[in-house]
């Protein structure tokens, strides 16, 4: 019963880490964007991004303002903690958005075509490693935003499996290994050999 218990606290844990995750992510990308957003392209030089240097420094002076308030009057800390915990259980996708947005969506052909991408990176190596996937895929315009994290949950579900540890160029590090990918399907064979 204790198991149990302790189960259901580590899995809260890390859902709360994982939306906090996403919650730094996703304010970090719009404050990003909101900096680049004052670049004015009439100008050039310096005058061309004195409104980036503005409001890099309102930013700041935003982030100085919550600390000097925080250590004021710690006790904003009873209704910030909260907030912030909502925000970031909020930050986690549904599993319908999850599947909607996806772009490995799993679907049969799709499924196939990474089967097909994993074994092409792996060439003649012992397997390939989550980094290199992921640098990959976000090369080529998708996964946009994902951290290795999320690759590793990701790839179960469409029948690829993920090992801790396996060697690449004298490195370990979570990846796919060769022996652990299913056969390919004929339709997979027809393409690779197309």
């Amino acid at each position: 019963m204790a198991d149990l218990e302790t189960t259901k606290r580590t899995r809260a844990a890390r859902t709360l880490t994982a939306g906090q995750r996403l919650l730094i992510r996703r304010l970090t990308e719009r404050a990003a964007a909101w900096v680049r957003a004052g670049r004015r392209d009439d100008l050039e030089g310096v005058a061309a991004i004195l409104g980036c240097a503005l409001r890099l420094v309102l930013l700041g002076a935003g982030a100085y303002g919550m600390w000097w308030l925080v250590r004021r009057w710690p006790t904003l800390l009873w209704a910030a903690v909260p907030l912030w915990c909502w925000a970031a259980i909020r930050a986690i996708p549904d599993e319908d958005e999850e599947e909607d947005s996806d772009p490995t969506q799993s679907t049969e052909a799709q499924r196939e075509q990474l089967h097909a991408l994993v074994r092409n990176l792996i060439g003649d190596r012992p397997g390939v490693h989550l980094s290199t996937l992921l640098g990959h895929l976000q090369k080529h315009g998708q996964g946009e935003g994902w951290e290795v994290a999320d690759l590793r949950a990701r790839l179960p579900r469409l029948g690829i499996p993920v090992r801790r540890s396996v060697k690449v160029a004298r490195r370990v590090a979570y990846g796919v290994h060769r022996d652990d990918l299913p056969k390919p399907s004929p339709a997979e064979g027809e393409q690779q050999a197309a």
